[in-house]
């Protein structure tokens, strides 16, 4: 990868000194900047120029770049992830756009005295821009506030309105409290992410004792007795809507699942889901004297009828 000469991106001797590099950059900021200049490369001039004064504005990065030059930034040099435009804090300008800055304070070009990066990045546009400027672009890409709510699981199914209060952070920091109605839709699952205005909700879901939701089918569990396996019946079920009938088809085995159409949960985007019933066996353990006569009856019937199919199939071959 090609070395970049950052004093020669800013227009600034190896020399210079710190108002000096603020100042080029200031200009050459103003100049390139993608949302003010039109031309073609304009994104990708921004960038490099304000990757030089990343580096060049911070005394320790400097001296670093003076002495091993810009390769000790780029990814694998083992100056640090992804070197000092990388980091796990990501780049909410998107592409054309990276900056380092810290919660110490400080101007947000340095203050000559070894102060390091921006106090807020959009502190740097005001000032480089104006504040009319500067408010447009933080509303456009100021990263939004997270909040989580809990819901029940019918409050998640059915949807709800809740009226919360959040904490905003206003310019020069000042923190604002306000209520706002949250009108969540039917159908939000647990981690659901949603976006209210300029805040994100993230939900959390409680579980349900009954039911078991795999995205907007439900589950339940059902245990039939063995003759409502063998010869079918008609059951009442409990569904996230309330009480319907469930036809059971006869020789139903145990495991296997009978759908209820469209009682499942509501999408988000409109349909639902089923509601899945699994099949349970209840096998007696303990038998009344009538009980055990019937089920021997039953079982010499099975054996005779098995007998007899047998020999009915050697017959034929």
């Amino acid at each position: 990868m090609a070395k970049k000469d950052f004093y020669s991106t800013l227009g600034v001797s190896k020399s210079a000194s710190a108002d000096e590099i603020k100042a080029a950059y200031r200009k050459l900021a103003r100049k390139h900047h993608p949302d003010i200049d039109k031309s073609p490369g304009a994104e990708a001039k921004f960038k490099e120029i304000s990757e030089a004064y990343q580096v060049l504005s911070d005394p320790g990065k400097r001296q670093t770049y003076d002495r091993f030059g810009s390769s000790a930034f780029e990814p694998g040099s083992g100056m640090g992830a992804g070197g000092p435009f990388g980091g796990a804090s990501g780049n909410p300008f998107g592409q054309g756009f990276s900056y380092s800055w810290s919660s110490g304070g400080g101007s947000p070009f340095g203050d000559g005295q070894g102060g390091s990066g921006f106090a807020d990045p959009f502190d740097l546009f005001e000032q480089i821009f104006g504040g009319g400027f500067a408010e447009q672009f933080a509303q456009g890409f100021r990263r939004r506030q997270s909040y989580q709510m809990e819901l029940t699981f019918d409050e998640a199914v059915h949807g709800v309105s809740k009226e919360v209060e959040i904490e905003r952070v206003e310019g020069n920091n000042r923190r604002v409290r306000e209520r706002m109605t949250i009108k969540v839709p039917a159908g939000v699952d647990n981690g659901t992410r949603m976006r209210f205005g300029d805040v994100d909700i993230v939900f959390r879901v409680r579980r349900h004792p009954e039911f078991m939701r795999d995205g907007s089918d439900i589950f339940t569990d059902v245990t039939f007795t063995i003759p409502q396996v063998v010869l079918g019946d008609v059951i009442d079920v409990k569904t996230v809507d309330g009480m319907v009938k469930l036809k059971v088809p006869s020789g139903a085995e145990p495991g296997s699942l009978i759908r209820v159409k469209g009682k499942g949960v509501p999408t988000l985007r409109g349909g639902r889901g089923d509601h899945y019933v699994r099949v349970k066996l209840e096998v007696p353990k303990h038998l009344s004297g009538k009980e055990k006569e019937l089920y021997q009856q039953l079982a010499d019937v099975s054996t005779i009828e098995h007998s007899s199919s047998s020999s009915k199939k050697k017959g034929w071959f």
